[in-house]
């Protein structure tokens, strides 16, 4: 029995060898290259911006609401993404003008010194928006909106 055994494991042996060495094969040693979903073609998550405009009220731009009204229940996620983290960006930039206000005494005078004494010396960083937004900078209210200014922003008037 013991020859039995031996040959047996033998056997099982040579057939892990078999199926090791196809595996190789097909499966491939190498490293394999990035396919076309996981190139990064410019998405907007983990990105952060400094790219924040002056707000002109006299220019028809549409400001969208931040209230979560317009999130479908099927896209959900998604939808509630870009209100998200342009709500977190209002209250980064909220706390930043304060801040300013208490060092200097007053707020930024114009959107020039809220860009070079706020968001250049202060290093801050926004979340980067969908292509069809823009932040931008209400000198006069002392706050950040977020404004459709691009791609689709005459399709979705009431975000």
């Amino acid at each position: 029995m013991t020859i039995f055994n031996i040959s047996t494991s033998f056997r099982d042996i040579g057939f892990l060898v078999c199926l090791s060495a196809t595996l190789v094969l097909f499966v491939g040693c190498s490293k394999p290259e990035p396919g076309p979903q996981a190139k990064n073609d410019g998405g907007i998550f983990h990105k952060k911006t400094q790219d924040i405009g002056e707000f002109d009220p006299n220019n028809a731009a549409n400001v969208t609401e931040d209230n979560g009204d317009n999130v479908n229940i099927v896209t959900g996620a998604l939808g509630a993404y870009t209100p998200t983290i342009s709500t977190l960006a209002k209250l980064q930039i909220q706390q930043s003008v304060e801040l300013f206000r208490a060092e200097h005494g007053r707020y930024p005078k114009d959107h020039d010194e809220f860009m070079s004494k706020i968001i250049k010396q202060y290093n801050v960083q926004l979340p980067k928006l969908p292509a069809k937004y823009q932040y931008q900078y209400d000198v006069e209210n002392h706050e950040l909106l977020r404004v459709e200014v691009g791609q689709g922003a005459d399709e979705n008037s009431d975000n």
